[in-house]
């Protein structure tokens, strides 16, 4: 299983904290919690490969990303950290806590749990995919032809960061948008069972999402034991986006606790 060489943004000081961003984004996606932990712990904002500014892979996996994560702390010779995971970025940390739990402190997972989901992407891909680069001469113009398959404007927002100036009339993507609808149902999978991760476990979920349901729970206890939910009102599933305060506040005391 070959590694690749995760990019990455260093902040602050105090314990290791490893942020883990979700499909479609960066670490920058967490930059609003990182600012707001930084000031206790060390935070390490990685790119997942095939996102950001990581390199681009034909393959897509959880081991995979698992794999690229324990290499980056092998590399700067980090023995254990907390890790945050949003989404993608939660599935990833949630594998590694189960295959690699001795390089877990404690671990907060953002709005997912560890199950097989359902596609529910097939709107964003399609109008992703429906962007013709060679032609397209704004990002405003990008932004318009998406919002045919993607009405919401704060979803268009966040995708399209993705979307980059290669020349001065010439746009690219940043993320491997190829591999990842190639490896899109990978994305999706669940965390199989095997032995418990040991240690505390916080789940956070957006009080307005639906990507933690009540019959979850039970899944997420089997594999998580000592795990505890907290709910944050009048949120969706890019909760920390939309209060990071209160998200960061409550994996402050979590991992202080």
């Amino acid at each position: 299983m070959t590694a690749v060489n995760l990019h990455h943004r260093v902040t602050g000081t105090g314990q290791p904290l490893v942020m883990l961003h979700g499909l479609f984004g960066s670490q920058e996606n967490l930059g609003a919690i990182s600012r707001l932990l930084a000031e206790q712990y060390q935070i390490h904002g990685l790119d997942l490969r095939n996102h950001g500014r990581s390199p681009h892979t034909q393959a897509h996996s959880y081991p995979l990303m698992v794999a690229d994560v324990i290499a980056y702390m092998d590399r700067i010779g980090l023995e254990r950290a907390h890790f945050i995971g949003h989404s993608m970025g939660g599935k990833t940390a949630m594998q590694l806590a189960l295959t690699h739990p001795d390089r877990v402190e404690r671990l907060v997972v953002l709005d997912i749990a560890p199950v097989l989901y359902k596609p529910h992407h097939q709107q964003i891909l399609a109008g992703l995919q429906s962007l013709d680069l060679a032609t397209l001469g704004s990002r405003t113009e990008a932004d318009q032809q998406l919002a045919a398959y993607v009405p919401e404007l704060a979803v268009r927002q966040f995708l399209l960061k993705n979307l980059v100036k290669t020349g001065p009339d010439r746009f690219g993507w940043r993320i491997n948008l190829e591999s990842l609808i190639r490896n899109y149902q990978e994305i999706l999978v669940g965390q199989a069972p095997q032995p418990p991760f040991p240690r505390p476990a916080l789940f956070v979920k957006g009080g307005d999402s639906d990507y933690i349901q009540a019959e979850h729970w039970p899944v997420i206890q089997e594999l998580f034991p000592a795990a505890v939910m907290r709910i944050i009102p009048r949120t969706g599933h890019w909760l920390h986006a939309e209060k990071p305060e209160v998200v960061a506040a409550a994996a402050r005391r979590f991992l202080m606790s």
